[in-house]
């Protein structure tokens, strides 16, 4: 396939262009920083690869590149693991609403239409509850992050007009050697790590290479349409979560970090910790997806020795 990526530098997106090179794919990745995109893609490493500079909000010569793809996997956003500012909080919605905007807008005007659009979304959609379940038929939230999920993916969905198949993935937590382990293991290996908060709150997550994988399949699976939860079926709460990072790591996990701390650190953002959500992948396993790393004791001993 010839295929399209945004937000290919990140952390997902470099490891999913790294599986698709393998798999002999053709890819277009679309880049605000060129000199970056080809620090990590080489061209002598990267045969197959093109980087095309673009502006992910604004329209440009570079929506007539994704005419010719079979598939656009459309990764690009503001990182939301930073102090939320009211310019950052701007930033985060921005990326994400006019980003996917000006995608559908390419896919519209493209002549060789792509048969499929990958596009996320998360699973901060929901909201946050200690007591709650949710999946994929769930309703949304009115917090920022579940308004931010709305405006992103109903950007996606003006995707129907054009008789491509979109499929929305919301995503988890995504766990791997990056990402948010990279921010949780350090004040483990001293000896100091602990829940954050009262450790009760629900962490939904995903393996990097299980979210890989399902990404895949959106994009080659032609009955795969829809919106799904790209979480593995089994959540935990932050305690549970701590004590088994703990086991893998042989360190205790006995210094938990308060709710004051995290909220004067991080300000509005400490409720991406401090609160969460059980998700269910309901859908996901409805099409007979399987999970590599469907337990988390699982995914963190394959992970932790890697970093």
């Amino acid at each position: 396939m010839k295929i399209a990526i945004t937000g290919a530098t990140g952390f997902v997106g470099q490891r999913l262009v790294n599986a698709l090179k393998n798999e002999g794919h053709e890819l277009l990745v679309f880049t605000r920083n060129i000199n970056h995109a080809q620090t990590i893609y080489p061209a002598s490493s990267f045969p197959n690869l093109e980087i095309v500079a673009y502006t992910p909000t604004e329209s440009g010569d570079w929506q007539e590149r994704i005419s010719g793809c079979d598939g656009v996997v459309n990764l690009a956003g503001e990182p939301i693991a930073e102090r939320w500012t009211p310019e950052h909080k701007k930033a985060i919605l921005a990326s994400r609403q006019l980003g996917t905007r000006k995608i559908v807008e390419a896919i519209a005007k493209a002549e060789v239409k792509p048969s499929v659009l990958v596009n996320p979304s998360a699973i901060g959609y929901y909201g946050t509850s200690e007591t709650k379940t949710f999946d994929e038929n769930s309703l949304p939230g009115d917090d920022f992050l579940a308004e931010v999920c709305q405006a992103w993916e109903t950007e996606a969905k003006q995707l129907t007009q054009t008789n491509v198949r979109l499929v929305i993935l919301r995503f988890g937590i995504v766990l791997g050697d990056g990402g948010a382990l990279a921010k949780m293991i350090p004040p483990f290996k001293m000896f100091a790590g602990g829940p954050l908060g009262n450790g009760r709150q629900w962490f939904s997550w995903i393996h990097i290479d299980d979210l890989v994988r399902l990404i895949k399949e959106s994009l080659t699976r032609s009955g795969i349409k829809g919106t799904f939860n790209a979480t593995a079926p089994n959540p935990v709460r932050m305690n549970q979560l701590c004590q088994t990072l703990g086991e893998v790591m042989n360190r205790p996990s006995w210094l938990p970090v308060p709710d004051f701390a995290l909220e004067l650190l991080l300000g509005e953002e400490s409720i991406v910790v401090l609160k969460g959500q059980q998700v269910l992948p309901k859908e996901t396993q409805a099409l007979g997806f399987e999970y590599q790393y469907p337990t988390l004791k699982s995914a963190l001993m394959d992970i932790v020795p890697q970093m």
